[in-house]
């Protein structure tokens, strides 16, 4: 039998992450009892101020497949990262994350994962022929996510056309090889973790989904958004010939994120 360990980074999601695990546990305990999947879903709290961590530990007493570490210090890839290298030691078939909020359902989650016999790795994607968003969004943010992956394209020259879904799954092999050269603690985690993956000629494949947008999302994308391109750029200068520059940008980053509070 198969088996899976599913990070599920937690920021704040004290509203969210009850539903979610409740969701994920119920459906995942059903494969396993059937002899499909093993599964084992690990929850990263990291740098929360709420209730999270008492949802959790109290969903735990009924699921022995759940368990989660506690982070002091914030910031999605960071989280995903710890939790990479947690189960890393426990010898799963394929890891994987997904977001706390059930933007992409057990069930979704699970036809990714039946795609992985023939590649790599595997991740969502919002946007394809196949694929939909639930509500519709608006056009302004359909926009600019689209031009935001077109950037994330351009500039990093990777064919993958839906980098931000919350949903990715790989190979065990695959992070493995990829883990000591990922750098990026937030903003362009994702893409890092795709670039590192396409350079090191793993055959990762997007397989359209379903995804449910929430209203109450702990990342304002209007907000975040200009720092996820500069977390881009930084990304490209880092894998370039002038990645000696680095400091000089990480200092400008610094400015600007100072001015804009």
């Amino acid at each position: 039998m198969r088996s899976i360990a599913i990070i599920i980074p937690a920021y704040n999601e004290e509203r969210r992450i009850g539903p979610t695990l409740l969701s994920y546990s119920k459906f995942f305990e059903v494969l396993n009892k059937k002899g499909v999947l093993k599964h084992y879903i690990l929850i990263v709290i990291n740098n929360t101020t709420d209730g999270t961590e008492a949802i959790v530990r109290k969903h735990m007493k009924k699921h022995k497949s759940v368990n989660y570490i506690n982070l002091v210090r914030g910031g999605k890839g960071y989280a995903v990262v710890e939790g990479f290298k947690k189960v890393l030691d426990m010898k799963y078939d394929y890891i994987g994350f997904v977001d706390a909020d059930s933007a992409t359902s057990a069930s979704e989650y699970y036809k990714l994962i039946t795609k992985l016999e023939h590649c790599d790795g595997v991740v969502g994607e919002r946007y394809a022929k196949g694929a939909s968003i639930h509500p519709k969004p608006t056009l302004a943010r359909f926009i600019a996510k689209r031009l935001f992956n077109f950037v994330v394209r351009a500039v990093m020259l990777l064919p993958y056309t839906d980098t931000q879904c919350g949903a990715k799954i790989f190979k065990r092999k695959v992070i493995e090889k990829i883990l000591p050269s990922l750098s990026m603690s937030q903003w362009a985690f994702d893409v890092e973790l795709l670039y590192q993956s396409h350079k090191n000629s793993f055959r990762i494949v997007s397989v359209p989904t379903q995804w449910f947008d929430k209203k109450d999302a702990t990342i304002n994308f209007w907000n975040a958004g200009p720092f996820m391109v500069m977390g881009i750029i930084r990304l490209r200068i880092i894998n370039s010939p002038f990645k000696s520059f680095v400091r000089f940008y990480d200092s400008l980053l610094r400015l600007l994120k100072n001015e804009k509070t």
